[in-house]
């Protein structure tokens, strides 16, 4: 069994996170989801609609998801090397570069493919922009 991993927030769920895992699942047969935690979001100054158990809960029920899961809070590479993926697709957006990621496994012993995922109609799907406009309609 080949797993597959990706990363995110998956706050507002949107067809684009759908497409990013539809385009994740063709590089294995076993889709793995990481849940990015509700702290690591707030270091950051993200402001969240849902928290990480709800995420967690709503991924979880996506048929295509075969494992959902929370992010550490530690050590980001903890969740990777306890699941062994044989690849890792990030997301378009995903901040960490495919080559920081592959340094940073290959200085754990981990030899893990690392792809970047393509955008699905981003200037309609994006998390940030759908917030933006339910901010707008509550005016």
């Amino acid at each position: 069994m080949k797993k597959v991993m990706c990363f995110g927030t998956f706050d507002l769920l949107h067809p684009g996170h759908l497409n990013y895992f539809e385009q994740a699942k063709r590089y294995g047969d076993f889709l793995i989801v990481v849940i990015a935690r509700d702290k690591t979001k707030q270091k950051q100054g993200k402001m969240l609609m849902l928290s990480e158990k709800e995420r967690l809960k709503i991924i979880q029920s996506i048929k295509i998801v075969d494992k959902a899961v929370l992010g550490s809070l530690q050590d980001f590479l903890h969740v990777i090397i306890k699941n062994e993926p044989a690849v890792i697709c990030l997301g378009y957006d995903h901040a960490v570069t495919e080559k920081d990621l592959q340094r940073a496994l290959k200085e754990r012993g981990l030899s893990i493919n690392v792809m970047r995922m393509k955008a699905y109609k981003k200037k309609i799907y994006k998390s940030t922009l759908i917030k933006k406009k339910i901010k707008e309609e509550l005016k």
